[in-house]
Formats: structure tokens, C-alpha cells, sequence
């Protein structure tokens, strides 16, 4: 932490040297979460995660089309013994065009890009079952590449994330990530998501190398109806193929499900209703309250059901932060449970000549 810290001072304190030919912004960007899950199924455990992850830096514009961000990161779990459970530096080139950015390094927070609701907050926007939501708290520090594409048909978010590096105690683990959505007319869209997680490595051999891939492919519906200020229904077919170990084809699973979503959202409220039906649907990173796997890692053989209706209030504090106040009612098969979580997001920025 003290290097991370020593790294974010010297940038601080060199920006006023560089401030007679570049345009700098200070920014702090700062997400504060609270969630709670009561979940007492076969499927997943109850947990409760609260804290607070904070992102500084100092975001040079080198050019044009050019930013080089340089900072800190720390995310604090309340009630940890540790002070901060995790500081990383924030190192970042991105590369800006007129619909599109290119991200080298640390990613950006998704801050105002994240919409209301907790079943759309995950890291990438991808659905619960490829990446479940709670992972924006878990791991919200994120490294590698992105690019992002916003156009008048077409809009897109491409990722490669490294999570962990090959060694003799492990293999290397990344994800690679599509989030695409393609307007095929005025009030329909039609998304796709892809999302691949790899565990594997050359220099070292430990462990097995393993993959687990899933796609979705749909259609959304959506636009004004009646009072409400928007409406949508999506409908989504799934596939899945999970490898633990490559070395032991008898263990791989391929799976399909079917996803449906509706959601109606009106000044500042949202709900939603979500159903699922899955059959040998397993991907890591995925919400487990989707997935055919036991808790203790036993597959289950049946049709996986699973619903949750939800509503979410959001609150415009000022034009640098909001703050998200939502609760869920879920059936996970013969199980009925609830959870709540409580969200706030503030960015703000400094230009500096």
C-alpha cells in the first residue's frame, strides 16, 4: 500500500511540472457497496458484503485522443481486520476516437455508465448466469484490455481480463468478454454476450488447464408504454461448455437454458421480473443460483428453475453521484428467499492547466 500511495503522491506532485503543456484531471471515482443475500439453498449460501472501493488518479490528456491515467486503487471490506484488503496502482493508456475507446491497462469504473437495478450491476453488464452481479464488489479492480464501440445501430464492450499470473502454486486465470447489442428496428434490439474463462499456462504445470465458455443470443423489445417512461421484454437461448480439465474429457458438460426478462421503469423507480429454466448450465463466475452444481460441487442432473422479481429506486444526490436502494423476492426451485442492497456511486474531477 505505501508504494501505491508513494506512486499517486509523485503523480499528484509531478502534474504541476507537466501543467504548462498537457491538461490534467484529478479524479476520484469511489463506489460504496452494501448487499445482502439471505439464501439458505443447495445452490448458493447467504452472505453479506459491504465496504467501499476508491479509485485516484490523475489523468493526463497527452493529446487529442490520448489520456494516460496513473493512481492508486483500494478496496476496503467494513468490518475486515486488515485496513485495506486490496491497493493496486492505476496505470492506464486510452486511446479515444469519435464512437469508440481502446483501454490499455486498468480498466475504467463503469460509474454513470451502470444502469439501475442489481440483476444488470455486474463488472461488464453480462447476464447473471455468465457473470453473476456481485462480482462489481468482490473484484471490482480489473486489468487488461477493453474497447468500447457506441454507434448509431451498433454498440459494444470487448474485454480481456488478467486475474492471475502462472505459477508453481497455480495456473493463470483470465476472462475474455463480448457484451454486444445490434438495433434491428426502432423498438428492437438484438444482444449478444459472450464470455470465456481460462485457466491454464506453459511455464508451470500446476493444476489442470481448464475453459468454461457461454454464450447468449436474444431479442429486446422496448420503448415507451403508456405511463411508464420505458418498458422491455427480452428473451435469450443459452448455451454453455464447461472443461475442468482438459486432460479429462468425461468431465466436461455442455449445456442450454432459456433466459426471460421484463422490466418497466418509471421516473426514478425500476422493476423487474426474471425467469430461468437450465439444463447442465455450469460457468465459473457465473451466479450460482442459476447453475446445475451443488453448493459442495455435486452436478445436478434435472432442469434447474429459477425466478426473482425485483424493484429498485435510484437517487440523483447531485450531477456527480447517486445512490441505489433495491430489494429482490427469488425462487430458487422449492426455496423462497430474499435479498436487499443498498449502492452509491460518486465521481468527481479536477482540470488542472
Amino acid at each position: 500500500m505505501r508504494h501505491v500511495v508513494a506512486v499517486l503522491v509523485a503523480v499528484v506532485a509531478g502534474a504541476h511540472g507537466a501543467a504548462a503543456q498537457e491538461h490534467i484531471v484529478l479524479r476520484s471515482d469511489v463506489l460504496f457497496y452494501g448487499d445482502n443475500t439471505e439464501f439458505r439453498n443447495p445452490f448458493r449460501d447467504g452472505e453479506t458484503i459491504l465496504g467501499a472501493a476508491v479509485r485516484v488518479s490523475a489523468d493526463v490528456e497527452t493529446g487529442a485522443r490520448t489520456v494516460l491515467s496513473l493512481g492508486g486503487f483500494f478496496n476496503q471490506r467494513f468490518g475486515s481486520d486488515r485496513g485495506v484488503e486490496q491497493a493496486r496502482p492505476v496505470v492506464a493508456l486510452s486511446v479515444r476516437g469519435r464512437r469508440s475507446t481502446f483501454t490499455f491497462g486498468t480498466l475504467p469504473p463503469r460509474a454513470d455508465k451502470t444502469p439501475a437495478g442489481p440483476d444488470r450491476a455486474g463488472p461488464h453488464g453480462l447476464l447473471p448466469p455468465l457473470q453473476r452481479d456481485t462480482l462489481a464488489f468482490e473484484r471490482p479492480y480489473e486489468a487488461g484490455f477493453q474497447w468500447t464501440f457506441a454507434g448509431a445501430a451498433l454498440r459494444h464492450e470487448m474485454w480481456l481480463v488478467w486475474q492471475r499470473l502462472n505459477t508453481a502454486e497455480h495456473r493463470e486465470r483470465f476472462d475474455v468478454g463480448v457484451d454486444a447489442e445490434l438495433g434491428a428496428a426502432r423498438a428492437v434490439s438484438v444482444p449478444l454476450q459472450l464470455h470465456v474463462v481460462h485457466e491454464g499456462g506453459q511455464l508451470f504445470p500446476s493444476g489442470p488447464v481448464g475453459d468454461s465458455t457461454a454464450a447468449a443470443a436474444g431479442v429486446n423489445v422496448h420503448g415507451r408504454a403508456g405511463p411508464l417512461d420505458r418498458a422491455s421484454v427480452e428473451t435469450y437461448a443459452l448455451i454453455s461448455r464447461f472443461g475442468p480439465d482438459r486432460s479429462r474429457p468425461e468431465l466436461s458438460r455442455d449445456g442450454v437454458a432459456f433466459f426471460g426478462r421484463a422490466a418497466a421503469e418509471r421516473g426514478s423507480l425500476r422493476a423487474h421480473v426474471i425467469v430461468w429454466r437450465g439444463r447442465h448450465f455450469i460457468k465459473w463466475e457465473g451466479d450460482p443460483n442459476y447453475l446445475s452444481v451443488f453448493a459442495n460441487g455435486r452436478r445436478y442432473h434435472g432442469t434447474r428453475d429459477y425466478a426473482e422479481a425485483g424493484i429498485t429506486r435510484r437517487f440523483r444526490l447531485s450531477a456527480s453521484a447517486l445512490l441505489d436502494v433495491s430489494g429482490r423476492f427469488h425462487r430458487v426451485e422449492n426455496h423462497y428467499e430474499y435479498s436487499y442492497r443498498v449502492t452509491s456511486i460518486v465521481g468527481v474531477g479536477w482540470r488542472l492547466r
